[in-house]
């Protein structure tokens, strides 16, 4: 059996590595069967469950149930569909998705894991309050990976004399991976998509600053009271690990220059334009593409080289969190294509119902559904391509839908970028930040147990936004 699967594996390789082979197939969603989202349903439900029944297996093996997940719609896919539209699938899911992808996420654990700041805070509700409100601020300008990278170790640091940590983490997750990232197309990729497609850059700041004001103080409310309960119910009598310094400081400074950097080279991607690009195997890489990727691994050696050693040390350094996470997204944007073909098919695809929810009987969009339905799709898939799927389904014209349609683009952004923080895998950081803490020895809560809090907090406060500002 092991070696039949290696050799329909080695076939499939073989099809990547032959020109005449390869080529760029568009798949017709509608032409698919709802079954072919079972591998995507089952990576999501290995992530969610194999971890509280095998926690031993999957600390292990977590990648190799990634990589057969994987193959798992990979190989039936290609024998039904061919070799040439089975790699060209594989091809652009890797270069045009998967590796720019990892390529910043790495660029940006890099860098901010290069930033020490000296001095023991004590992690007060007070004080995790501000960090938090501080990183809300930060996720708009760096994004809200670069602003989660470099503000939770110096939270869990903070706080590492408490008994009670994970909801911590949890409401970091909530206001810093994901709500303070809403207000320009730095903060998140689905509103740099809008971006590319010719909204204005200020424009979502000023469309949804009300919402994005408002969930981000009714969190940072709720937070402080529930971390006032346990502040005083533990008493905060476990002894300090991290020893009081006479002053505050920072080490690393350099890596602040590389992570402006990190950010001009994003922006610069999106907007610079030389018409050049590749054609690897049926995917159109662009220059733009290449320089920014190059450039992004270069300042990721450059930070592992003028970074002082011992910044990294104190900051806890290490590489399992970006495997952990290089290892599932790479099983999830290989399953996730056929999921987002049958999306994109529209009223012609098998999830059709889905965007009948947004249209009323009459032809005219719905704001509130456009912000449920890009919202709840987003917390399981890519948000990016799903923002792109109601955009087009919205007419796709960003003038049309920043100026008549204005309250269909604000939900449509708001879902998105909102509702990323509803599961684990919603939006990368969320994942990156689960792993640093549980690298941390923070019991932090598992799939499921962390939609508890989402779906307990954030679903009514959603609700509440749709209320106010949607109907």
């Amino acid at each position: 059996m092991i070696k039949r699967v290696l050799r329909v594996a080695a076939v499939l390789c073989a099809g990547l590595l032959a020109p005449g082979l390869v080529f760029a197939a568009d798949v017709d969603g509608a032409a698919l069967s709802v079954w072919w989202a079972l591998p995507f349903a089952g990576i999501l439900l290995s992530i969610a469950v194999i971890p509280l029944v095998a926690p031993f297996f999957w600390h292990h093996h977590y990648g190799k149930v990634a990589a057969g997940w994987a193959l798992a719609f990979l190989m039936p896919f290609a024998a039904v569909f061919g070799l040439p539209t089975a790699g060209a699938g594989l091809v652009h899911a890797m270069l045009a998705e998967y590796i720019p992808f990892i390529i910043l996420l790495t660029a940006l654990f890099t860098v901010a894991g290069g930033i020490f700041v000296r001095g023991n805070l004590h992690g007060s509700p007070a004080l995790n309050a501000g960090l938090m409100a501080i990183g809300a601020c930060l996720a708009s300008v760096m994004g809200t990976t670069g602003a989660s990278m470099l503000l939770i170790r110096p939270l869990i640091r903070a706080n590492d004399n408490r008994k009670h940590v994970a909801h911590v983490i949890v409401f970091f997750i909530f206001i810093v991976s994901n709500i303070g990232g809403s207000l320009t197309p730095l903060g998140d990729p689905p509103l740099f998509l809008g971006f590319l497609k010719g909204v204005d850059f200020f424009w979502t700041a000023k469309a949804i600053l009300p919402e994005t004001l408002f969930l981000v103080g009714a969190l940072l409310a709720l937070f402080y009271a529930i971390d006032t309960w346990y502040y005083r119910k533990e008493g905060v009598t476990r002894q300090d690990p991290t020893p009081d310094t006479p002053s505050f400081g920072i080490e690393g400074k350099v890596n602040f220059v590389l992570l402006l950097a990190v950010v001009g080279l994003v922006l610069m991607s999106g907007v610079w334009s030389p018409g050049i690009e590749f054609d690897v195997f049926g995917t159109a890489v662009g220059l733009p593409q290449l320089v920014r990727d190059g450039a992004l691994a270069a300042i990721t050696f450059i930070s592992l080289v003028v970074t002082p050693k011992a910044a990294r040390e104190q900051n806890q350094f290490g590489w399992g969190p970006m495997a952990e996470v290089a290892k599932l997204f790479a099983g999830i944007f290989l399953t996730i294509i056929p999921v987002l073909a049958m999306l994109k098919a529209g009223l012609n695809g098998p999830f059709a119902p889905v965007v009948q929810l947004v249209t009323s009987p009459d032809g005219q969009p719905i704001p509130a559904m456009y912000f449920w339905a890009t919202g709840l799709l987003s917390s399981f898939l890519d948000n990016a391509p799903t923002y792109l799927v109601f955009f087009n389904l919205a007419g796709g014209d960003p003038q049309v839908l920043m100026t008549t349609l204005a309250p269909v683009l604000a939900a449509i952004s708001g879902g998105a970028v909102f509702m990323g923080a509803n599961t684990y895998i919603g939006n990368a950081p969320n994942l990156m930040v689960k792993a640093i803490a549980e690298d941390r020895d923070i019991r932090m809560p598992s799939f499921f147990g962390y939609m508890v809090w989402s779906f307990g907090i954030l679903l009514p406060l959603f609700a509440v936004t749709t209320f106010i500002w949607l109907r």
